[in-house]
């Protein structure tokens, strides 16, 4: 700044005005220079922490999804287990083969068996909520977190159908019909009965509407996932 200061003196007392205009125009121009650098470098700067901020959230978001995936994975497999035990025990009653009354019995005692995801969804509510979703450039992922959210809360719904049909239904009705211990049927007269099996139908029809809901998530989240990781690779 001194250095510039004596040109601008040495200029003024050497009366070479429009040496002393050019050179003001110069040193304007170089402020200007300056100022536009700097505000240049604060702005890579700023875009430079947002792009890690959304890198984060991308891998976060990416870890979370992953664990749902395994715990659904593993409804899936809990809800298939049971559905075809049922699907059979519908079947006996509807030949009225009493000779499989045992074997009855012993699916009976397994009605109460249901899978429960019981998963909240809140990450795109989260990110909302906080302002964090700004962070995101790539709408594709954000409305994939919104479907799969929306998925989960369906999922909810269908698993406290499920729990309500189970308590209000399905217990008290064995409770009749059968003898826990041994798991003998006490009243088939009332097993071997349409009402009975319809019960056994309303089951069948929530499980399997479960697993196509788990399997729409799944898919969902490896959609996301694919998204994720082009974005980390970009």
């Amino acid at each position: 700044m001194q250095f510039f200061r004596s040109i601008r003196q040495n200029l003024i007392k050497e009366r070479k005005l429009k040496r002393y205009l050019i050179y003001a125009v110069g040193e304007i121009l170089l402020v200007m220079i300056g100022i536009s650098l700097a505000f240049q470098l604060s702005n890579w700067d700023n875009n430079r922490i947002k792009k890690k901020a959304e890198i984060r959230f991308y891998e976060n978001i990416k870890e979370q999804i992953i664990d749902d995936k395994e715990l659904i994975e593993g409804q899936i497999g809990y809800n298939n287990h049971y559905t075809p035990q049922f699907k059979y025990a519908s079947e006996i009653i509807e030949a009225n083969d009493r000779s499989k009354m045992d074997t009855l019995g012993i699916i009976i005692s397994k009605l109460s068996k249901y899978s429960d995801f019981d998963k909240e969804g809140n990450i795109y509510e989260t990110m909302v909520n906080s302002g964090d979703v700004k962070l995101l450039k790539n709408i594709e992922i954000v409305n994939g977190i919104r479907e799969l959210e929306e998925i989960y809360n369906y999922v909810n719904r269908m698993e406290n159908i499920h729990y309500d049909a189970m308590m209000n239904s399905v217990l008290p009705t064995i409770g009749s019909v059968l003898k826990f211990t041994s798991n003998e049927i006490k009243n088939p007269d009332v097993v071997f009965n349409y009402e009975f099996q319809n019960l056994i139908v309303i089951l069948l029809f929530i499980m399997e509407e479960k697993d196509h809901t788990y399997n729409k998530a799944l898919n969902e989240i490896e959609r996301v996932t694919k998204l994720i990781d082009e974005e980390l690779k970009g």
